[in-house]
């Protein structure tokens, strides 16, 4: 199993890797476009701000490779808000994989949105063997809206797409990695896709 955590810059990606590492797996971190392509499983971190991580895709020409990619792909929070067509951070064009856009929590509810709340309305085999209502840990003050794509929902001041998926893309915007038990099962599940 090559597992390969893309290292463009943005994120805490060692708590990502700590985690499979965990689970048994060891994951590279790699910029590198022919070692992301020859990987299994490709996984797209993302802490920071929309735009200037974008910048860096652009730079490294990631923003072109990892729309093409064919391997089952899991965009994990700022990844996963990239992954979508835009996002009004920095208003950013983002990779248009999710045919979704990415908004501002407004200033009627304390943001960023920090800490533990639960998925429901799941729908994929991500989420084998979780059950409604998990809690999951958050970090983030952007939140996709629901489209066809949406196979998870979380409620903070509105009801909001908390996973994505697109043909052998997903996308959470929960920190699988620092959510325990049933985050550790969701990297599990997709290992095994």
């Amino acid at each position: 199993m090559k597992l390969v955590i893309i290292n463009y810059g943005a994120g805490n990606i060692k708590s990502i890797q700590f985690a499979f590492n965990r689970l048994g797996y060891d994951a590279i971190l790699s910029n590198n476009p022919e070692e992301i392509k020859d990987a299994d499983k490709v996984i797209f971190p993302g802490v920071g701000e929309a735009s200037s991580a974008m910048k860096m895709l652009r730079e490294s020409g990631l923003d072109e490779l990892i729309p093409t990619l064919k391997q089952p792909v899991l965009g994990i929070c700022l990844g996963m808000q990239l992954m979508c067509l835009h996002t009004e951070e920095g208003d950013t064009e983002g990779l248009g994989i999710f045919q979704t856009k990415v908004k501002r929590f407004s200033d009627n509810v304390k943001v960023p949105q920090m800490g533990w709340n639960v998925i429901k309305d799941l729908k994929s085999d991500l989420f084998n063997d979780i059950k409604e209502n998990e809690y999951m840990y958050l970090v983030h003050s952007y939140y996709a809206e629901h489209c066809n794509e949406t196979i998870a929902a979380t409620d903070y001041e509105i009801n909001y797409a908390s996973a994505l998926k697109h043909e052998n893309f997903y996308g959470t915007q929960f920190h699988p990695e620092k959510s325990s038990v049933a985050g550790a099962k969701i990297l599990h599940n997709f290992i095994k896709m």
